[in-house]
């Protein structure tokens, strides 16, 4: 597959935005579907609704095995060893909760430390702070360098006084877009006997996740990043991980015998899937993750490079200009500012001509706030993207600063 044909799958790259054709640069909050998954989902809706693994009825059977075959694609598509490794979850975000809300009080006390690093999302930030207020723990952090990358001599540091019982990190930071040393962190760590939590949600697009190689312990991410629907995740565990942890939501399905008394919990993966899941979006798991290995071709993925090269180079060449996030390991997710330029101004005047970025604090506002800024643009590509697509950035960025000037 080339990138011409990629696009014709994508239906919504051939609409206009103020008279322009669309130039979709907002991948990194969510990536637009292909018309695979649409139509899984119009089929789903049409043919096959009904809820799952509770019924003997056809309908029931025939969504229970969609939803199913979505965990098994996830589970191939990370090379998980079983299916008990993956659990659905609402996405990142609840996955990352669903690990901090049920290791913390189960083995973490007083004192204890979660190790996360600067540039991280307020999804891997927030949960943990909730945990450290509620049980007194400590959160200490890996620093960023002005280039975006981790200190990792500060790192072993931290992580050789013995306290910190878990490391929570992203893949990619989803401001600085470089890819993290996640294999050393994690070796680190488990020599000091912590376990590893990788938030994944900018790394399963970007990278080639393999779980059983990276050793980590809980590795998450969502679904609409990477061509599903919305509202799907993926947690991944080691089994006897997922085995230590206490059940967190409690309802229907992941429980095994319920008295009046008690209750005794459902075996892995169900114990943490409690209540009516997303099911329509567990089976779009499937053509999404397809999709995603189709694009994986020699010649996307060189289109991709060449991309992220010029988009490097053309935007440090602007005048007053700041990118964060340079050097090695760099994905097509440019984060910058502007001298004398709001943030906003310029993403308003970009979607006159057709343009989609982000602005504002991308909900990792400790960074932005690192590096003396109150919200930057942000520019992220995905394998449909074209280099004519980028160039008419760059034209159009020359454009906006001119008239901002």
């Amino acid at each position: 597959m080339d990138v011409q044909e990629l696009r014709h799958h994508f239906p919504i790259l051939s609409r206009t935005v103020g008279g322009r054709n669309v130039v979709y640069f907002d991948n990194a909050a969510t990536s637009q579907r292909p018309d695979t998954v649409d139509e899984c989902q119009k089929t789903i809706n049409a043919f096959h609704n009904a809820n799952i693994h509770r019924a003997v009825h056809t309908l029931s059977a025939e969504m229970t095995d969609l939803y199913e075959m979505g965990r098994e694609s996830a589970r191939k598509f990370i090379n998980a060893e079983s299916r008990e490794n993956i659990i659905l979850t609402g996405g990142t975000t609840a996955g990352i909760n669903l690990v901090a809300n049920t290791f913390c009080p189960t083995f973490m006390k007083e004192g204890d430390e979660i190790l996360i690093s600067e540039g991280e999302h307020h999804s891997n930030m927030v949960p943990w702070m909730i945990q450290a207020g509620m049980h007194h723990l400590k959160i200490s952090y890996i620093p960023v360098d002005a280039s975006g990358h981790w200190d990792m001599e500060t790192c072993r540091k931290r992580l050789s006084g013995g306290r910190v019982k878990m490391v929570a990190v992203a893949h990619v930071s989803n401001v600085l877009g470089i890819i993290n040393p996640i294999e050393e962190l994690i070796r680190e760590a488990h020599k000091t006997g912590a376990c590893v939590l990788i938030d994944g949600a900018q790394g399963i697009v970007h990278t080639d996740v393999d779980v059983k190689k990276l050793d980590c312990d809980f590795y998450v991410f969502s679904g609409h990043k990477i061509y599903a629907a919305t509202g799907i995740g993926v947690l991944y565990g080691k089994k006897d991980c997922l085995e230590s942890l206490p059940p967190w939501f409690g309802g229907g399905e992941m429980v095994d015998v319920v008295t009046y008394d008690t209750f005794t919990a459902a075996p892995l993966p169900l114990k943490f899937e409690a209540g009516t899941p997303n099911f329509v979006g567990a089976a779009t798991l499937t053509p999404a993750l397809e999709m995603a290995s189709a694009m994986k071709s020699a010649e996307i993925e060189k289109n991709t490079l060449e991309m992220t090269e010029y988009l490097s180079s053309s935007l440090q060449a602007v005048e007053g200009f700041h990118l964060y996030g340079t050097g090695d390991g760099k994905v097509p997710v440019f984060s910058f500012s502007v001298e004398h330029c709001h943030h906003e101004d310029i993403a308003i005047l970009l979607d006159k001509m057709g343009i989609e970025v982000r602005s504002g604090l991308m909900c990792a506002e400790p960074v932005i706030g690192r590096f003396g800024q109150t919200g930057l643009v942000r520019v992220s590509l995905a394998p449909y993207n074209t280099m004519e697509e980028c160039e008419y950035f760059i034209k159009c960025q020359n454009r906006v600063l001119n008239m901002l000037s």
